[in-house]
């Protein structure tokens, strides 16, 4: 066969294999409705076991990589699951025609938030000095609008969603109030005035980006302001998913996401700015690069492209943000010392200290 031929035939297969990853999408479809009638959890960890073990057989029996029989599942059981969660999100939704406000809508995750409503039934209106989402009803400016809505959702940067808060407690809107911001002590005196007026009030804080489309293995963590009605309508939003759901009181999620967010953030931003100053051209580096390289690597470059105004805000708006900055700082000299110093026993008890920490990360329930 020529190579034409051959190119031919592997367009063939890759046409077959297209079509049989559409069919199984498909049964997935039924399996999702099938579970859903029976009661029964979206995600089945041991069946999803089984199913990678036999990949790995299969794969080595007919000559193919095991490695790579398993990762294709991988993929495969990810996007069904996908389907499946979106299918259990629009069967068992809370909209049932309900109505929701996304203030901010026209951000990437004012966005996902609004199709996520829209998927549960809500019929979801967006109010953004940005212009017109496709598919929504849009407000230039929510003043204009009489705020009867069942829920309202501030998906505004930080700084403005404090303001926002606070103009929403002088409008007292019957609704739902909560917002969506990675940082929870800058909106204290917003949340504070709505409650004070009486507004049902809570705070979600999705821990993922607008890119998500399975959530499971995902958190979502709801800041408990009192009102357990308001909490409790806010977490059923994502009960027919596969979210974990945390709640927290205000002061520890700032805490807490000081090191989960500001500290790696920190680190991501450091490094690459390391690289930068360091004179050595990106393309040479990466000629020569080993595993931890890459993946460091992939995680400041994904860093490198978000939003510089949110990650600052990340970094300077926390009240508790000084507190991880200064650990990194620490950390840092601390290395710095033991390479000066020629000692390795304290190298060696950082890194035994750190190889005891990361191990107690999969104990803690």
């Amino acid at each position: 066969m020529t190579l034409e031929d051959l190119r031919r035939k592997l367009d063939g297969l890759d046409q077959q294999l297209l079509a049989i990853i559409a069919e199984r999408q498909a049964l997935g479809t039924e399996i999702a409705r099938a579970k859903r009638e029976a009661g029964l959890p979206t995600r089945d960890f041991r069946r999803e076991r089984e199913v990678l073990i036999r990949a790995r057989e299969n794969a080595q029996r007919i000559g193919v990589s095991a490695s790579l029989g398993e990762a294709v599942m991988q993929l495969l059981i990810r996007s069904s699951l996908t389907t499946q969660e979106r299918e259990q999100v629009a069967a068992q939704g809370q909209g049932s025609g309900r109505t929701a406000l996304v203030i901010g809508g026209a951000g990437k995750m004012g966005r996902w938030f609004s199709r996520f409503l829209a998927t549960q039934g809500y019929r979801v209106t967006i109010a953004d000095p940005s212009g017109a989402v496709e598919g929504f009803d849009c407000l230039p400016d929510w003043f204009e609008d009489a705020l009867t809505q069942d829920l309202i959702i501030v998906a505004a940067p930080i700084k403005a969603s404090n303001d926002i808060l606070h103009q929403l407690a002088k409008r007292q809107p019957r609704g739902i109030v909560f917002d969506l911001g990675s940082l929870k002590t800058p909106l204290r005196t917003g949340l504070a005035a709505l409650s004070a007026a009486g507004v049902r009030v809570t705070s979600v804080h999705p821990m993922f980006g607008p890119e998500t489309d399975l959530l499971s293995g995902r958190h979502v963590i709801f800041i408990d302001l009192g009102d357990r009605d308001a909490l409790r309508i806010a977490q059923e939003l994502f009960v027919s998913t596969m979210a974990e759901q945390v709640v927290m009181s205000l002061d520890e999620h700032d805490r807490l996401i000081a090191y989960v967010l500001g500290l790696s953030h920190a680190i991501n931003i450091s490094f690459f700015t390391a690289l930068a100053n360091s004179g050595e051209h990106a393309q040479r580096l990466a000629s020569l690069s080993s595993t931890t390289y890459d993946a460091q690597i992939d995680i400041a470059t994904k860093v490198s492209k978000e939003s510089p105004d949110l990650y600052f805000e990340i970094q300077h708006l926390n009240e508790y943000g000084k507190e991880s900055l200064n650990a990194l700082r620490v950390a840092v000299e601390q290395m710095c010392n033991c390479v000066a110093n020629n000692d390795l026993e304290a190298f060696r008890a950082i890194m035994q200290t750190g190889r005891a920490y990361l191990a107690g990360r999969s104990k803690e329930s």
